[in-house]
């Protein structure tokens, strides 16, 4: 049997998933997190042997919370859903020891052997989210995307530099530079240009 956390915004997906998963193979959902705060304290609670996580949620996202989830529990396996597998997420995500990204959009019978695979100790990446994440034009550095993320969200320098452990002169000098690379005039307009062309 293998126990799952579901963490997804989206209630009609996860509570769909909630009751197909058991359905297809020996699998236990343990609990339901429809943000990243949740998601991070249903993991740590109940400890499951797969974590499965919406890549885009309110409040805490699920880079966010498998950020936190690694400090605490380094071991956890990790499913990430997805919509959009841009380049500059795919490389963050795996950075951070994800295993395995599935479709949103997959058969809940190929999410169920993607868990399983996850269980049994290999990885798994769907084709389709592979296939976009080696097209990489992204001029930017992995810091000067985690601080045009954390614009996007609306936090301000200050906030930003605690978040990353990072000097506010250095979050100002990381901004500075991704404005002069994709030639805009403020972090927000930079944040803007970055995510449209998925970058973020």
């Amino acid at each position: 049997m293998t126990t799952v956390v579901l963490a997804d915004d989206e209630a009609l997906l996860r509570k769909a998933l909630a009751a197909l998963l058991p359905l297809e193979g020996e699998i236990t959902v343990l609990a339901e997190a429809d943000d990243g705060e949740t998601a991070i304290a249903a993991t740590l609670e109940h400890r499951p042997d797969v974590l499965v996580i919406d890549l885009e949620m309110p409040r805490v996202d699920g880079l966010g919370a498998v950020e936190q989830i690694r400090r605490a529990r380094p071991e956890q396996v990790i499913l990430m859903l997805t919509r959009h597998a841009r380049p500059g997420v795919l490389r963050k995500a795996l950075k951070l020891g994800v295993q395995g990204f599935v479709s949103k959009a997959a058969e809940p019978a190929h999410i169920t052997s993607v868990i399983k695979t996850l269980h049994a100790g290999k990885r798994w990446i769907d084709p389709d989210v592979s296939a976009l994440a080696v097209v990489d034009d992204c001029p930017l550095t992995d810091r000067e995307l985690d601080v045009l993320r954390a614009t996007r969200e609306g936090f301000s320098v200050a906030d930003i530099a605690g978040q990353l452990h990072l000097a506010e002169g250095t979050v100002r000098n990381y901004l500075s530079n991704a404005m002069q690379k994709t030639q805009t005039r403020t972090r927000h307009e930079a944040a803007r240009y970055a995510r449209e062309h998925d970058w973020l």
